[in-house]
């Protein structure tokens, strides 16, 4: 038999990108509302229950900023007649893990939980959402705990340059704070407020549970209507707020210069960005293409322009927050104090150069598609990924079908289409920038800029 040897002289020629295939998802609803999709992921034997409830810290009534996150986080402090510690009991003796994400316009509840506990584990998530306690001395220390949180984060850059590069995109709107609300808003709160909160959030009309793991399609759904079948929620209040349907892009804020002092700070902690699109925008592939050529992973322009060519940050990104309503487009760096004004010209310079002088080459296009789809299938390994991502789609209304598009989308991304969604969503003459950081030692290089009076703002 003829031996073959393998030319080592040069690469082997890549091949075509394997199919990816998502597991089925099958739609069920309960007689009482409630959307449950299930999927039959065999991988190990382990559920996952994922609630997702419309209604985030979109939802929070102005003045009290934080209730959406304060509620979720008060439903596992006791239900009926068990404490806070025995409902923490309750759940490591199935094996659970327990988590609660309050994003901009939902709260995620999982758990996961072996097979055969999981009539416990979906018993026990229906009795922490649907009948918690909500007793005054839980409500009380859980209130001291996010307050105690909030001064910690006075002291990180990060944090103090997140809360305010928010309320400076959107003023004056729901989607213009952290979820964890303000020291006085959250110290205006009161028990009353978290029970009639969770009476007009938590219904089933409001709510998809999404049930992934090794059991079948019928055996996930009969867990899903043994737990919640009963549930009968008051019906979704007519005056909730819906955040993602207020904002519009003609309310985008102007183009701004504002500084939160930080005398002394070796280093600037940077925002700079702008409301720029929906998640379910039909341009999400080629954004996302056009982010990571510009700053969306380590060989992009904007980090090796301030990290390899000039050394001045240990790393620059950009991103999409993105949301049901308009989400920002920014960037996010912290760089050297006596290079914050060069750092804030060269970034929006690139911002400004891949909407015309500078398209994408052929090596950034390459680059770009493979940072996005090389270990995509990687996002689905377990079934906790599988339902998060389940939910996903239910939050943002996206197909059955779209983990499955998602691939051959980006590789069908020309370096026009770059182009033309940058023009179309990218805009550094009205980008907001914010700095946190030494203003006697930049005030003068960065009124050189010519991007208006340097604006000074107080901290939280």
């Amino acid at each position: 038999m003829p031996v073959l040897r393998a030319d080592r002289s040069r690469l082997p020629e890549p091949g075509p990108d394997p199919a990816f295939h998502f597991p089925s998802i099958v739609r069920h609803t309960l007689k009482n509302g409630l959307k449950v999709r299930t999927v039959e992921h065999a991988s190990v034997p382990v559920v996952t229950l994922v609630m997702k409830v419309d209604g985030g810290l979109g939802a929070d009534p102005a003045g009290r900023e934080g209730l959406a996150s304060i509620a979720a986080d008060m439903v596992d402090e006791g239900t009926g007649d068990l404490s806070a510690i025995e409902v923490s009991d309750a759940l490591a003796r199935i094996g659970a893990e327990y988590d609660v994400d309050v994003g901009a316009d939902a709260t995620v509840f999982t758990l996961t939980t072996l097979t055969r506990f999981v009539g416990r584990g979906a018993a026990l998530l229906s009795d922490i959402l649907v009948k918690p306690s909500l007793r005054a001395p839980d409500f009380e220390r859980v209130r001291q705990l996010r307050l105690d949180r909030l001064r910690q984060l006075k002291d990180l850059p990060p944090a103090v340059a997140e809360r305010a590069f928010l309320r400076l995109v959107y003023p004056a709107h729901p989607y213009g704070h952290l979820a964890i609300g303000t020291d006085a808003s959250l110290r205006a709160l009161t028990l009353d407020d978290v029970v009639r909160f969770h009476a007009r959030l938590f219904c089933p009309s409001r709510a998809t549970l999404v049930a992934a793991g090794a059991m079948s399609h019928r055996e996930l759904l009969g867990a899903a209507e043994d737990a919640f079948g009963g549930w009968h929620g008051a019906e979704p209040a007519p005056d909730m707020p819906c955040a993602a349907a207020d904002i519009v892009p003609d309310a985008a804020p102007p183009a701004l210069l504002a500084m939160v002092p930080r005398e002394g700070a070796a280093q600037s902690e940077l925002r700079i960005g702008h409301l720029s699109a929906r998640r379910d925008t039909p341009d999400y592939a080629p954004l996302l293409v056009m982010n990571a050529v510009l700053g969306g992973q380590f060989v992009s322009r904007i980090n090796m322009k301030l990290r390899e060519e000039k050394a001045i940050t240990y790393g620059a990104r950009t991103g999409f927050d993105w949301r049901r309503g308009l989400g920002p487009f920014s960037l996010q760096a912290s760089v050297h104090t006596a290079a914050t004004a060069e750092a804030v010209s060269d970034s929006l310079r690139e911002m400004a150069d891949i909407r015309s002088s500078r398209p994408p080459t052929e090596q950034e296009m390459s680059m770009a598609k493979a940072s996005l789809t090389r270990g995509y299938p990687r996002n689905f390994e377990t079934a906790q990924q599988v339902s998060r991502s389940v939910a996903q789609l239910a939050l943002f209304d996206l197909p059955d079908s779209y983990f499955e598009e998602f691939v051959p989308r980006v590789n069908a991304v020309t370096a026009d289409d770059v182009t033309r969604v940058a023009q179309k969503y990218l805009h550094p003459d009205r980008a907001i920038t914010l700095i946190v950081g030494d203003r006697k030692a930049t005030e003068t290089s960065l009124n050189a800029l010519g991007m208006g009076e340097l604006q000074i703002l107080p901290p939280e």
